[in-house]
């Protein structure tokens, strides 16, 4: 079987987040994110964002967190602002579109939002009543080009939107690599402080599945619950979500796991740079989109399993991601069989 560089989730889970589970067994516990384990994890992550009045609800997975936030926050008339690469516009089938919110694009730089984008879309709509209205912006951290915001280009779209009361929303799938890029001066703290909500992602940062979504503007945080459970987000087992972010922050874990997937790509991404190839966007996290000529591409789908991100005219840039498991020896491998290629 040919190595995935696809995702960050194609390995199982931690074995330490195995353990936990087959330690829970057949304890009883209370059901629908009740129980002790969601309890004890909720309040360690409190304490990591240093947000003790923050809301934290447990869910199966990513696209889900969006949708029942997005949902939630919203009144039917109102809208979502979101760059064009952003998760819930290019990979969530219309889940957004389909709770009857129009999502209004810009094409944002390297992946990211800017004021002037979210500015824009004010300017489009004007307070016309016969347009949908936008209310929350949604941004991801790292985004789907692999980039992170600093704390200076987030500080001034939270200021924007507290401004223009418009909600800001973060998709936190690859939370962990964000953090704990070189290129991102935040601390989970400083998201907590300048977001309205935001999900922890657990799915690829070595949970088996999971995320954290974390409340901090308490008027989203009024009957989410109810909302939880009528968009189907909450498991009668949440139980098992909250082993694994207990286990993922009792510790360093959650980091620790989140830096070595950032290592190996940065050490995948110095082998192809090492080589005279270049990149699409700045390489910052554990994804990276290197460009290559279309018969080195075509031979790399022979060796590796990989997705093509962008067509050029006879060049592709192509996604890779490492994860908590990438060991140094298959990038080690990658770089020889591209050597070999070139």
């Amino acid at each position: 079987m040919i190595h995935s560089f696809k995702n960050d989730y194609s390995e199982m889970a931690h074995p330490n987040i195995l353990n936990a589970l087959a330690a829970v067994g057949n304890k009883q516990f209370e059901g629908y994110g009740l129980d002790e384990h969601s309890a004890t994890a909720a309040l360690l992550i409190q304490k990591k964002i240093k947000a003790p009045y923050s809301d934290i609800h447990f869910i199966a997975g990513g696209t889900h967190a969006n949708l029942v936030l997005i949902s939630s926050a919203l009144r039917p008339h109102e809208a979502v602002i979101a760059a064009k690469s952003g998760h819930i516009y290019m990979h969530e089938a219309g889940a957004i579109e389909a709770t009857g919110h129009k999502i209004c694009i810009r094409d944002g730089q390297n992946g990211k939002l800017t004021v002037a984008d979210i500015e824009s879309v004010l300017d489009e709509h004007n307070g016309d009543e016969h347009m949908v209205k936008p209310k929350l912006v949604y941004l991801s951290l790292s985004t789907e080009c692999g980039t992170v915001y600093t704390r200076a280009e987030l500080g001034a779209i939270t200021y924007f939107c507290r401004k223009n009361s418009l909600y800001l929303y973060i998709d936190g799938a690859r939370l962990g690599n964000a953090v704990n890029s070189s290129a991102c001066d935040m601390k989970y703290s400083d998201i907590a402080s300048l977001a309205d909500a935001f999900f922890i992602g657990g799915t690829k940062n070595g949970a088996l599945f999971g995320e954290a979504i974390v409340i901090c503007n308490e008027e989203l945080q009024n009957d989410f619950r109810f909302l939880l459970k009528q968009r189907g987000g909450m498991l009668a087992k949440t139980a098992a979500i909250g082993v694994q972010f207990k286990e993922l922050f009792s510790g360093d874990l959650y980091d620790k796991l989140a830096k070595h997937s950032n290592t190996m790509a940065m050490k995948l991404a110095k082998g192809i740079a090492g080589l005279g190839y270049e990149f699409l966007y700045p390489v910052e996290t554990n994804l990276i989109i290197p460009i290559f000529p279309d018969e080195i591409a075509e031979k790399l789908h022979e060796l590796y399993a990989f997705y093509d991100f962008q067509k050029f005219d006879d060049k592709t840039a192509v996604r890779l991601l490492t994860s908590w498991a990438t060991s140094e020896s298959i990038v080690e491998r990658f770089v020889a069989d591209l050597a070999a290629l070139s």
